[in-house]
């Protein structure tokens, strides 16, 4: 999984006059899809990782920078040019399910297609 990820994580600059580094990205990045897999909370992180408050840092520092957002389309573009697709996708599929609820209220509908009652809930992605 590393040599996939290595190349596209952004390259840190030294020269910027900060310290060295402590922990390296895969580190970090072990410590995060722990974090993401397990549903614990970042303390709960074992303590054979990293600290939790780094590891928290560059996440939330990947999340801002749109990190995590291009490694994704890089990745998506790998595997559709892997199965002989045009790397870009041209459209996208919203889904939408309604629940019966017996609550009132505004958020309440009616669903024609089921021709039911109930709440209407968006699934995006």
């Amino acid at each position: 999984m590393w040599a996939v990820l290595a190349p596209l994580m952004p390259v840190r600059d030294q020269r910027k006059g900060g310290a060295a580094r402590q922990y390296g990205d895969r580190l970090v990045l072990d410590a995060i899809f722990y974090v993401l897999r397990s549903g614990c909370q970042w303390r709960m992180i074992p303590r054979d990782l990293l600290p939790w408050d780094v590891a928290y840092r560059w996440y939330r520092q990947w999340s801002r920078d749109s990190t995590f957002d291009r490694i994704h389309d890089a990745l998506r573009d790998q595997v559709r040019a892997a199965a002989g697709r045009d790397p870009n996708p041209s459209a996208g599929v919203l889904d939408a399910q309604s629940i019966k609820s017996s609550e009132g209220g505004q958020d309440r509908g009616y669903d024609a297609g089921k021709k039911t009652t109930g709440r209407y809930l968006e699934l995006t992605k």
